[in-house]
C-alpha cells in the first residue's frame, strides 16, 4: 500500500488538505523522514516523498506551519481551487473525508482515486455526508489494483 501511495504522491505536484488531515499527517511522516524511523523501506519511502511534496492546508483556524513547502489558505475554496488548477505542472492530490467532500460538491474534482480496505466500520465520518450534488456524475473505472492485503485501489475519471 505504502509503496503505491509513494508512486502517487511522486507524481503529485501538490497535497491538497483541510486542517484535521494535514494535522494526522503532519508533523508524523516528516519526523519519520528526518530520522528514517520506520520499521522498513516503503515506509521511509513514503516519508521521504510526503516530506518533500509541496502543500496546501485550507483552514480558518490553522495560524501558522513550521514548513516552508506548506502555504494556509483561508479564503474561498472554490477560486483557490481553480487558480491552483490553472498553475502548470502536475496534478493535485486531496485527502481526508471533509475537504475532499466540498470539492466533489463544487465539481472540482477530475479523477477520482478510491482505496477500499476489507474492513467493515460501523462508525466514523463518511465521504458526502451533507453535501448535495448538483447532480449525478457519472465515473469511469480506468484502472485497478489489489493489493495482498486485500486492500483494492480504484482509479476513477468523469464522463
Amino acid at each position: 500500500m505504502h509503496n503505491y501511495f509513494t508512486e502517487l504522491i511522486r507524481d503529485a505536484g501538490l497535497l491538497v488538505y483541510g486542517r484535521k488531515t494535514y494535522e494526522l499527517m503532519v508533523p508524523f511522516w516528516p519526523d519519520m523522514a528526518r530520522n528514517h524511523s520506520a520499521p522498513n523501506k516503503a515506509l521511509n519511502d513514503f516519508a521521504q516523498v510526503f516530506d518533500s511534496t509541496s502543500k496546501v492546508v485550507f483552514s480558518h483556524t490553522l495560524g501558522k506551519v513550521d514548513d516552508s513547502k506548506t502555504t494556509i489558505i483561508n479564503t474561498d475554496l472554490k477560486n483557490e481551487i481553480l487558480k491552483l488548477k490553472q498553475q502548470p505542472g502536475k496534478y493535485m492530490l486531496t485527502g481526508g473525508v471533509h475537504l475532499p467532500s466540498q470539492l466533489i460538491e463544487l465539481d472540482l474534482i477530475d479523477e477520482y482515486r478510491f482505496v477500499v480496505h476489507p474492513i467493515v466500520a460501523g462508525e466514523g465520518t463518511r465521504l458526502l455526508k451533507g453535501i448535495n450534488l448538483p447532480e449525478k456524475q457519472q465515473l469511469k473505472l480506468v484502472a485497478s489494483k489489489v493489493f495482498s492485503s486485500g486492500c483494492i485501489a480504484l482509479h476513477y475519471v468523469k464522463q
